[in-house]
C-alpha cells in the first residue's frame, strides 16, 4: 500500500515534469489562479475578441484587422499584490498589454489605468513598460531596449514566444519583470491615481494579431 504522502510526491513529480522545468502554477505557495485554463469564468468582455484555446486566453483574430482596442477584464478588484502570467504575441500587429489597478470607460471599450506592455513601438521592444491607458496616456517608465532584445522570447521554428510576466504593487510602487529582468521599479507620486483596480488582457486596435495569455495567477499582499 502506498501512503498518501507518497503518492503525492510522486503526482507532484510526475505534474512537474509534464509541464518542463518550471512547477505548475498551482504549486506556488500562496497564489490563486485568475484563469482555470478551460473558461472565460471571473472574467468580462466581448466574446467576438476574446476565446479559451490550448489552455490560453487568446486575444484578437489573424484572419482581420482588429477594429479598435478591446479588453477581458476580472470581475474583481485588486490593490496590493503581485501578478503572474504568461504572454506571447502573434501575427502582423505588434501590440497588447496587462492592465491593472485599472476601470472600464463606461460605455466605452477602452480601459483606463496602468498597463504593463507587451510588443514594439517604433522599432523599440516595449515588453514590460509601464504605459498610463486613456489617463496620462504617456509611458511613464521603460526598460533598457539591448537587454529587453536580449532575454525577450519571440515566436519561431523552436519557440512558441511565451514571455514570463511579474508585475508587484505595493502602495505607490510599481515594478515590473520580463523573463526574470527587472524592466520597471516606479513611485506614482500623483495622489490621485487610485491603488485598487481590476486586471485587464488587452488586443491592440490595427493589422491582425493575437495576444495568448496563461498561467494567470495572483498573490495579495
Amino acid at each position: 500500500m502506498i501512503r498518501p504522502a507518497v503518492l503525492s510526491a510522486t503526482l507532484i513529480a510526475v505534474l512537474i515534469q509534464s509541464a518542463g522545468s518550471t512547477p505548475p502554477p498551482h504549486f506556488e505557495k500562496g497564489f490563486t489562479p485568475l484563469f482555470d485554463g478551460k473558461t472565460l469564468k471571473g472574467w468580462e468582455g466581448n466574446p467576438r475578441m476574446f476565446r479559451v484555446e490550448k489552455q490560453a486566453i487568446v486575444a484578437g483574430t489573424l484572419k482581420a484587422k482588429v477594429p479598435h482596442n478591446d479588453f477581458l477584464c476580472s470581475t474583481r478588484r485588486f490593490g496590493d499584490f503581485e501578478l503572474r502570467l504568461q504572454a506571447r504575441l502573434i501575427g502582423q500587429g505588434n501590440n497588447a498589454g496587462v492592465q491593472f489597478r485599472s476601470s472600464r470607460i463606461p460605455n466605452h471599450f477602452e480601459v483606463k489605468g496602468y498597463q504593463c506592455d507587451i510588443g514594439t513601438m517604433q522599432n523599440r521592444p516595449i515588453w514590460g513598460s509601464l504605459y498610463d491607458e486613456s489617463r496620462r496616456r504617456k509611458f511613464l517608465a521603460e526598460g533598457p531596449k539591448q537587454k529587453l532584445i536580449a532575454v525577450l522570447r519571440r515566436p519561431g521554428k523552436k519557440q512558441e514566444g511565451w514571455n514570463d510576466l511579474v508585475i508587484r504593487c505595493e502602495g505607490p510602487r510599481v515594478r515590473i519583470w520580463v523573463n526574470g529582468f527587472q524592466t520597471v521599479d516606479y513611485v506614482e507620486k500623483a495622489k490621485e491615481i487610485p491603488r485598487t483596480g481590476i486586471i485587464g488582457l488587452q488586443i491592440h486596435g490595427g493589422a491582425p494579431a493575437e495576444a495568448w495569455y496563461r498561467r494567470i495567477r495572483i498573490r495579495q499582499l
